[in-house]
């Protein structure tokens, strides 16, 4: 009797350890899966350098009182060719320091305002609006149907577009586009 108690009693201690030591596994798991993720920056990867707004009407307020020109990028996370015009972009110094001129904002859900989408949403599209908050629907990409739609091999025209357009249109105090 006393052989089989024991035998009983160390049968539970085996499967209590056993028990407890897969639920300290569950828990590392949930630990695991449960671990807040880092805060994103306002840049989503488009240069983190840049200051960038958080809102549509922060980028308004911001372009009108500071009389800079906005640049707005509509894009998607998932989408290939997003993902590929923001690896050029942030990876293109001259880009990257031409858009300190600007106010910008990218986004990746659409606003309300239909001026922003004046022939249809689709991703990526760029478009500028002048410090007195009129959408420069004039200020176009190459492709006739979409019409603000670039692609990474379009970085000589953003910057052409910058330094020859938005310069007459968009002048500041100092020039805005200068050529380094």
């Amino acid at each position: 009797m006393e052989k089989s108690c024991i035998s009983v009693f160390l049968l539970l201690v085996a499967v209590s350890y056993a028990l407890a030591k897969n639920d300290g596994k569950r828990d590392t798991k949930e630990v695991k899966e449960t671990k807040p993720k880092l805060p994103q920056t306002l840049s989503r990867g488009w240069g983190d350098n840049l200051i960038w707004t958080q809102t549509y009407e922060e980028a308004l307020f911001r372009a009108k009182t500071g009389n800079k020109p906005l640049m707005i990028i509509h894009h998607l996370e998932d989408c290939p060719h997003s993902q590929a015009l923001k690896k050029v972009f942030a990876e293109h110094k001259e880009i990257q320091k031409l858009a300190e001129k600007f106010v910008l904002l990218n986004l990746v859900y659409e606003t309300t305002d239909k001026h922003l989408s004046p022939d249809g949403q689709y991703v990526p599209r760029v478009l500028f609006i002048d410090p007195s908050l009129t959408v420069r629907a004039d200020i176009t990409g190459r492709y006739s149907n979409r019409l603000y739609a670039y692609e990474p091999s379009d970085i000589s025209l953003c910057k052409y577009i910058s330094q020859q357009k938005l310069a007459h249109t968009f002048r500041t105090d100092e020039c805005l586009l200068k050529e380094q």
